[in-house]
């Protein structure tokens, strides 16, 4: 089974609210929400990776040292496993705005689990709880 190495990132902002992205129509797992980020390109690390799809994606810079990783995914899809460590981030350059079609909610934690995700991301919710209250 083909392993898939992908990176997200919990933006947390002032309000300790964070921002998930709705997957936009006509990509994979179309309609449901996120935490944004992507796969990686060869020989990229997580970080660098992470930084280039937060520019791409939501149009801001993020310096590596404002990345803390916080807890990884692993999960199984019907072809291929999905490795996902997700990063929060406080400080960043820049307002975040789609730029791929997508939606953006800033949403706390304790309200992630009413916003449908990918399998993959749910577990992840706990831990963003627990750090936000």
């Amino acid at each position: 089974m083909k392993l898939v190495l992908v990176v997200a990132c919990a933006l947390i902002d002032a309000d300790n609210r964070v921002l998930i992205a709705q997957r936009p129509p006509g990509k994979t797992l179309a309609g449901l929400w996120e935490f944004p980020g992507g796969k990686l390109e060869a020989g990229e690390r997580p970080e660098a990776a992470l930084i280039r799809e937060l520019r791409e994606e939501i149009n801001i810079e993020v310096k590596e040292a404002c990345l803390a990783p916080l807890t990884f995914a692993s999960h199984v899809y019907d072809d291929f496993h999905l490795l996902m460590p997700l990063y929060i981030c406080r400080r960043w350059d820049g307002t975040a705005a789609a730029r791929e079609g997508q939606t953006l909610a800033w949403v706390r934690a304790n309200k992630l689990r009413d916003f449908p995700m990918p399998a993959a991301d749910i577990p992840l919710i706990p831990h963003l709880i627990d750090l936000l209250g």
